[in-house]
């Protein structure tokens, strides 16, 4: 079964790229200096920054479906990211070097299904959640310490 993995639209955030670190901060989010790679996965163009580049912690809603299931964690998005990663049937990197946890939601957000992999298996999982049909989309997360990494739909 045919897939597509979508990362987050940069639009919501273009406003923070360059702000002072205290009005970051007044948003709630914080600036860092990437020093190591991977380490910090970007979650609009699903790819992890370079050493030298900046990227923005902040919380995310990822499930913002009125469901006990809604649910925000912690990103990184790097400044500068304008183009939002878009395939049929490929897996991003960022994800293919990770342990996974991949949720499976019916279309009104309720969590049907979920199951944890390696990034390198990733499509094995993926198959399986989309054989049943209540599962709508499966949202990525990064198993070891939670954060969202992108949302998965039948292609």
């Amino acid at each position: 079964m045919s897939f597509r993995i979508r990362g987050l639209s940069p639009t919501p955030f273009l406003a923070c790229f360059g702000l002072p670190d205290a009005e970051l901060a007044a948003l709630g989010m914080i600036r860092h200096v990437v020093d190591s790679q991977p380490g910090y996965p970007d979650r609009i163009e699903l790819r992890d920054a370079a050493i030298g580049d900046t990227v923005l912690l902040l919380n995310h809603v990822c499930q913002d479906a009125d469901t006990p299931y809604r649910a925000s964690h912690a990103i990184f998005i790097r400044e500068g990211a304008t183009q939002t990663y878009d395939a049929v049937d490929q897996v991003p990197e960022s994800m293919r070097i990770r342990l996974l946890s991949l949720r499976g939601y019916t279309e009104d957000g309720m969590m049907v299904d979920a199951d944890v992999v390696e990034g390198t298996a990733i499509e094995t999982v993926i198959a399986r959640l989309f054989e049943k049909p209540a599962v709508s989309y499966i949202h990525v997360h990064n198993a070891k310490r939670g954060c969202y990494a992108g949302r998965i739909d039948r292609a």
